[in-house]
């Protein structure tokens, strides 16, 4: 049966039947460049690939992204969470009541856990700056005592600045008499959420569960100092690399930057900047 008869048959026009997919000539190498960022950020989906292209100076639009993205099957993995409907604001510490307004306005640490080749356990204790986003420390160790945790904030406060809150839970390392009277001492407010209301301190939790989902879900760590080498790399990429949705797409580093540049410090930030490291981190205090 020719072809003419067939096509007169089913009244479908020659052309279509002849039709070839044609792909632009740069498909191929722009694929290669979307399954480099897939593999890099493997929990990406197809508009923040898009903004990485973008960012790398890819002239493509997201339509064209998302035709791709499908045709190859790349769509990330969905997963179902249960979720918790809250009235709105929390207890008055919670990060919806009290939100950081500036860079070193309110900090936020808690503790996340992993385990060894060996099955022995890495506790990790983890600092954020809620304003800028900015991964300001991740210590990793065995476990931690209230005094681990004041050599922590010591160091960070000598090389960042001392906050003027810090969020937590009531977790017996950040409720220590120890550590409050330290903070005290260091002009800190201490702002301690309900007790079993974890999304109170969403900042930290939402870091938690991406450092979780990116890192510690696909590694191996072999021991405690392999451990830390391989965290302490993903830091800094995350701080200096990775772009964030709610910084309008920047990394952290470079909208802390940019905050500064556009923004007059406030008295607050002036008198942490003329404060000196010594003053914060005195043995004992």
């Amino acid at each position: 049966v020719s072809e003419r008869r067939v096509c007169r048959v089913l009244q479908q026009p020659r052309g279509t039947q002849r039709y070839v997919k044609r792909r632009p000539a740069d498909d191929e190498q722009l694929l290669a460049e979307m399954r480099r960022i897939a593999r890099r950020r493997p929990r990406f989906g197809s508009p923040r690939v898009h903004r990485e292209l973008r960012r790398l100076d890819w002239p493509v639009n997201h339509k064209r992204v998302e035709r791709l993205w499908r045709e190859e099957g790349m769509q990330v993995p969905g997963k179902q969470h249960r979720r918790r409907r809250l009235s709105w604001g929390g207890s008055e510490n919670s990060c919806v009541r009290r939100r950081a307004q500036r860079p070193n306005h309110v900090w936020t640490y808690d503790f996340i856990t992993d385990r060894t080749e060996d099955g022995r356990q890495l506790k990790m204790l983890v600092v954020v700056d809620e304003f800028t986003r900015e991964n300001l420390a991740i210590e990793v160790a065995r476990s931690f005592t209230a005094r681990q945790v004041i050599d922590v904030l010591q160091y960070v406060f000598a090389v960042r600045g001392a906050p003027e809150f810090i969020r937590s839970d009531n977790g017996p390392e950040f409720v220590a008499r120890e550590v409050t009277r330290w903070l005290d001492r260091a002009s800190v407010k201490t702002l301690f959420i309900a007790k079993g209301s974890p999304w109170e301190n969403g900042y930290v939790e939402s870091f938690n569960s991406r450092f979780r989902d990116e890192l510690l879900d696909r590694e191996l760590f072999l021991g405690l100092e392999d451990a830390r080498w391989v965290i302490d790399r993903w830091r800094l990429d995350y701080n200096h690399h990775r772009v964030h949705s709610a910084l309008d797409y920047q990394t952290p580093a470079a909208f802390a930057a940019g905050w500064l540049t556009s923004v007059r410090p406030t008295a607050s930030l002036q008198q942490a900047s003329r404060t000196t490291p010594d003053s914060l981190t005195q043995a004992g205090t």
